[in-house]
């Protein structure tokens, strides 16, 4: 009689536990129709923030803008020191022009932690001298000019001008071998105003990775790093070869100011009420280069993070398992902030279930693909959303053939270091499904990363899918398995 009695009970509880949990899956599942926030995020970040680097004030306010958020939700939020560069870098603004009867605006950018002008700064221009013969032809004519540099295609990083790099120099130049801007240090001792390149459009314009972390406000870059359009620069490079008479003007307010600077990892957490200590975990990098507003990379992706929590919040979710949202630092500067929270087993990794990263494009999240192991759990976990939006279908596909070996490198994004330890960080495909002809490339690290590339719709529905599917696994009996998800 007592076995029945305590049957019942427990049929009883796990009932009203089932009904808990669709409860709260259909009110994601509503407001994601009717009050889904996904855009007031982007909008924010956009209009108030804009570019947000390690180094930058602008970074600090994002972040402070994240951890309200996710407190005036009633996540509980940690904030965890993951990256210390020891001299600031804000970034003003910045203009030039070709003064002469054809003059022109010029369509420029430059680095991030390179030096800019003492206000409008102008003078002639110059072609690199490539040997020392070269440069003493011109040398006297250095102190005031600009120098153009044909260095083929720029990534958009700084040029390098550590000490290493000038050592690596003095050694070609020695040996009369082929170098890239020989001269560099030669030059810069005898007073140019800054270097032109080519860029093509649209223009990618990164940081000084070189120097960044090295420098200190005692050996600050001195020359100005500019990356012109490539058309304007070939028009510049043949009056120069004609030696007609001109001058460029460039106006760039880049500020250093003494740090140290700090930058932290957020990580909000919606708390277990069975398993605490075991976590389902979603995220995306907060830092942006700053020669835009990083609305994509990864704007879309900190929207998208933060509308699904706010989702879960307000439909009551309390989940079995953890989930947690993190909003990681400095991915653009080698993934630091994933890095630090994974290498410092910040969650003990065989608690983690899996991480779902978003650092791509503002697409719709349309499928994903999962180990045999896991393929019943995520069905179950992804089975609301089947037919939640018919113009974006949803599916779950079983992986076929053999499992990958598990990277030894890192690359490509935050879910790098999860995924070197053999952590789950399975993230969902993304499409383009109505056609819009995004292109990842147009935007990625440069100049028209902006909020008008955005796609509300597909942005608004991953919302959705990642609260959806996040919920679902962290209402499971068990962690995900992790067979055969690497060779190993």
């Amino acid at each position: 009689m007592k076995k029945t009695f305590f049957s019942l009970v427990t049929a009883a509880l796990m009932a009203l536990s089932l009904n808990a949990q669709d409860k709260v899956t259909k009110t994601v599942l509503e407001l994601g129709r009717t009050d889904n926030r996904t855009m007031e995020h982007a909008d924010y970040i956009a209009r108030n923030i804009g570019g947000r680097i390690v180094g930058s004030h602008m970074l600090h306010h994002a972040e402070d803008w994240v951890i309200q958020q996710f407190r005036s939700w009633g996540l509980d939020v940690t904030v965890q020191e993951a990256v210390e560069i020891g001299v600031g870098f804000d970034r003003g603004p910045w203009s030039g022009r070709m003064l002469s009867e054809d003059g022109m605006m010029l369509h420029f950018g430059t680095p991030a932690y390179t030096a800019g002008t003492r206000g409008p700064q102008k003078g002639r221009v110059l072609l690199e001298p490539k040997n020392q013969w070269e440069f003493d032809r011109v040398k006297g004519a250095l102190k005031g000019s600009w120098v153009l540099l044909e260095t083929g295609p720029t990534s958009g990083l700084a040029i390098d001008a550590s000490p290493k790099a000038d050592s690596t120099r003095a050694a070609l130049l020695a040996e009369g071998k082929e170098g890239t801007v020989l001269m560099y240090r030669q030059m810069v001792d005898a007073g140019v105003l800054g270097f032109i390149r080519p860029s093509k459009l649209p223009m990618q314009v990164l940081y000084n990775r070189a120097m960044c972390f090295d420098l200190t406000m005692d050996n600050l870059p001195k020359a100005c790093d500019i990356l012109l359009d490539e058309h304007q620069f070939a028009q510049i490079k043949q009056k120069v070869v004609d030696r007609q008479d001109f001058q460029l003007e460039f106006d760039i307010r880049n500020h250093f100011f003494p740090g140290p600077m700090k930058y932290h990892n957020i990580l909000a957490v919606i708390k277990g009420t069975q398993y605490p200590d075991e976590y389902v975990m979603m995220g995306s990098h907060l830092d942006a280069y700053d020669i835009a507003t990083g609305s994509t990379d990864d704007g879309q992706g900190v929207c998208v993070t933060l509308e699904a929590a706010r989702l879960l919040a307000a439909a009551g979710a309390k989940p079995k398992r953890s989930i947690m949202f993190c909003i990681w630092t400095a991915e653009e500067y080698g993934l630091l902030g994933s890095k630090y929270f994974v290498q410092n087993k910040t969650i003990p990794w065989n608690k983690i279930s899996n991480y779902f990263n978003r650092d791509g494009g503002p697409l719709a999240a349309t499928s994903i693909t999962v180990p045999p192991a896991m393929y019943d759990d995520f069905m179950k976990a992804c089975e609301p959303l089947f037919d939640y939006n018919p113009d974006i279908p949803f599916t779950v596909t079983k992986r076929e053939g053999e499992p990958q070996a598990r990277p030894t490198t890192a690359g490509g994004s935050d879910h790098a270091y999860f995924a070197m330890n053999g952590i789950p960080a399975i993230s969902f495909r993304e499409s383009d499904i109505f056609g819009y002809d995004f292109i990842y490339r147009d935007i990625w690290h440069t100049e028209d990363d902006l909020y008008d590339k955005l796609i509300p719709a597909y942005m608004e529905h991953s919302a959705v899918v990642q609260a959806v599917t996040a919920y679902g696994l962290a209402n499971l009996n068990h962690l995900l398995s992790r067979d055969g998800l690497y060779k190993d």
